[in-house]
């Protein structure tokens, strides 16, 4: 279950606080090998189905408390009575072991009109909701709290890039690697990349109070991950790989709903073109990403039990994996998915031309990225079920360095229609 928020700003900022985008641990610095903290302190408006009108602060910290970490807090209220706090931390190092890092995010919010695809909704009585041949109006809308916490530990193991330097440092010229980077040498993590192994405790209550169901869902777990990130540039990658293989958990303890296991990975390759008389970068990536959920299993009536929830299981929908569709608008037992983008960045930048506006949003670069991505859910595991009947999507992505982030807009169409999704970061390894 998530909010259908549409609202630019208010995109950018979740998605950047909850989004947690597996990154190597590293800090930029300019040609003269300095490095300075950032501070992003912004307040603004907006207006959407959800909020109604709506007013909020940001305020984020890159380089503080340690050079390699970065904070950030926001909050929002609306006038249709919904509202929202989120605080995080990301890489901050544990004082008394060097190769250990924390990113701790908290949340709370309460929320009017939520979209659900889950079953409840009377229209649709003998259709799973969600399911890869559901309709796209098989939702249920409510209102009600989320709030979460989320404490990722994350350990740099002593190999590849990671033996010997903890900290990566990356020079930058304008938003553009210079120096070698910290992966893409080789396939064999032994020589190149970083590689963790993550630990993550998460908690989440979810409450929803429709006109068809009432919904108040707990779970509280862990994940166990690992991450070899052989990217030679996380913000922007040109080559190499990354991978991350992962089971999440909820063994029933305390005051959780259910119990339930589930297990992903995903695997995301680049190839660099070159450049041009026209072009910076020109870059081919591609993803793929599987989930399956052993743990899901569905009851003579119709009912399912031991079901992850949708924001960690085999779900496919919204800013990051199928973006022509809503947000968890496919959830199942599995899922398959693949992407491929092509990211061109031109030399042309028309912000140096506007100081006034530069002064504020910092855009160093422009991408221009063609994409297009498949993928399914089923109630089981089965290669020739995955690639049967798959939904599809095709866009036009449109990203920008701006104060040491990717701001990404992503214009994308499929079979139910076409979706601008905005956020932080770019796609893959989320």
């Amino acid at each position: 279950m998530i909010c259908r928020l549409t609202s630019v700003l208010l995109i950018i900022i979740v998605v950047f606080v909850t989004a947690e985008t597996s990154f190597a641990v590293g800090i930029f610095v300019g040609p003269d090998e300095k490095a300075e903290a950032r501070t992003l302190s912004l307040p603004y408006g907006f207006y959407n189905e959800n909020f109604g009108l709506a007013v909020a602060y940001v305020h984020g910290i890159t380089g503080y408390p340690q050079k390699q970490s970065a904070i950030l807090g926001t909050a929002m209220v609306g006038t249709k009575g919904s509202g929202m706090a989120f605080l995080m931390g990301q890489d901050l190092q544990i004082p008394w072991s060097e190769r250990l890092f924390l990113d701790p995010v908290v949340s709370v919010g309460y929320f009017k009109d939520n979209d659900a695809y889950i079953n409840g909704n009377p229209r649709f009585p003998d259709e799973d909701a969600g399911s890869n041949d559901s309709h796209e109006d098989n939702y249920i809308e409510g209102d009600g709290w989320d709030n979460f916490f989320r404490l990722r530990f994350k350990y740099l193991l002593p190999i590849g890039h990671g033996r010997d330097e903890i900290v990566a440092k990356y020079v930058v010229d304008r938003g553009i690697m210079t120096s070698e980077g910290t992966g893409g040498i080789s396939l064999n993590p032994l020589k190149s990349g970083q590689c963790f192994l993550e630990f993550r405790p998460f908690y989440r209550s979810l409450q929803v109070d429709g006109d068809y169901i009432d919904e108040d869902l707990k779970t509280n777990g862990f994940d166990f991950a690992l991450f070899c990130d052989n990217r030679d540039y996380f913000p922007n990658p040109t080559k190499g790989n990354g991978l991350r293989l992962r089971i999440s958990r909820d063994f029933g303890w305390f005051n959780s709903s259910d119990s339930w296991t589930n297990l992903d990975g995903e695997l995301d390759f680049y190839f660099p073109l070159g450049v041009s008389e026209h072009f910076h970068e020109k870059v081919l990536a591609f993803d793929f990403w599987t989930s399956y959920s052993p743990s899901l299993k569905q009851k003579a009536d119709g009912t399912f039990s031991n079901r992850p929830p949708a924001y960690i299981g085999s779900t496919l929908g919204g800013t990051w994996r199928l973006r022509g569709y809503p947000a968890q608008r496919f959830n199942d037992k599995a899922a398959i998915y693949y992407s491929t983008e092509l990211r061109l960045m031109p030399r042309w930048n028309p912000f140096v031309e506007w100081p006034a506006v530069q002064k504020y949003v910092g855009v160093q670069w422009l991408q221009f990225v063609p994409l297009a991505e498949i993928g399914r859910v089923a109630p089981s595991w089965n290669l020739s079920e995955l690639h049967s009947d798959m939904k599809w999507c095709l866009g036009l992505g449109i990203r920008a360095w701006a104060k040491g982030l990717v701001v990404r807009v992503d214009t994308v169409g499929s079979e139910e229609g076409l979706r601008i999704q905005m956020m932080i970061s770019q796609p893959f390894q989320f």
